[in-house]
């Protein structure tokens, strides 16, 4: 009897399998003994991928985002992996999400535009003040492999550490700090994107600004709508653009109070 309830079991099992792969078919080859766990992983990640694909047809492109390379950078980053799992199903839903120490990772849109706009090339250095989840960090991380990110509260980062290890995008250089001061030990940077709002514009990150590079941050004294602003240093002139209205959590500084 036990011999037959476990010849049973394996047979429903491929059955089963063989009706899941009919709707998500599969290219690896699969051991009899293969779990109801890792089928459903392997659901789990097409479903994903195709829940990132729709994400950036119909949040980003059809926003305006054109740059091929970020485009294909937050193709290949996956979201889920950078919310606290019962966030995981709506991870690729057009919002911010909650990531805890009251904070949030950014609407896909948003990640996009502020990539988009710091204009990154390969081989660039590029320093990003927030680390929050490490979803923006490793979407940078897919234009260049010089990222390096400042996380001022120290579960943040490393919440953000144990994401980046395990969605493959360790080689982010992270620091808990304050984010306003920049990192001058290895400036200049080339690009430098803030993902929390200040009310006026450090002037370490513009000092920490290389010749030509881009500045992309929220300003504003309000804690609800603030305005992405470009900002480019051009022969030591800073050039300022406004692109849109955003909404940020505020920026905190060390000692406490915010700026």
């Amino acid at each position: 009897m036990r011999r037959r309830a476990r010849v049973s079991g394996r047979i429903s099992g491929m059955a089963l399998l063989q009706i899941l792969l009919m709707f998500f078919p599969c290219p690896v080859s699969l051991a009899p003994d293969f779990t109801a766990s890792a089928y459903a992983a392997i659901i789990s990640a097409q479903e994903f991928a195709r829940l990132r694909e729709q994400m950036v047809k119909t949040q980003i492109e059809k926003r305006g985002v054109r740059d091929s390379r970020v485009l294909s950078a937050i193709r290949k980053v996956p979201r889920h992996l950078f919310v606290p799992e019962t966030f995981r199903s709506v991870a690729y839903m057009d919002q911010p999400l909650p990531i805890g120490e009251e904070q949030t990772i950014s609407q896909p849109y948003i990640v996009a535009l502020m990539t988009e706009l710091a204009e990154i090339t390969e081989g660039e250095k590029v320093l990003e003040v927030g680390t929050g989840s490490g979803y923006q960090a490793a979407v940078l991380l897919e234009m260049t492999k010089r990222v390096y990110s400042i996380e001022i509260n120290p579960k943040l980062a490393e919440f953000a550490r144990k994401n980046l290890r395990k969605a493959g995008y360790s080689r982010v250089r992270t620091i808990v700090g304050d984010g306003y001061q920049g990192w001058p030990e290895a400036e200049p940077f080339d690009a430098i994107l803030v993902t929390a709002a200040p009310d006026h514009i450090p002037q370490p990150l513009l000092d920490q600004l290389a010749e030509g590079g881009v500045l992309v941050i929220p300003v504003g004294r309000s804690r609800s709508v603030q305005t992405l602003t470009k900002i480019r240093k051009k022969e030591g002139e800073i050039i300022t653009e406004r692109s849109q209205l955003v909404s940020f959590v505020p920026l905190i500084r060390k000692r406490g109070r915010l700026q």
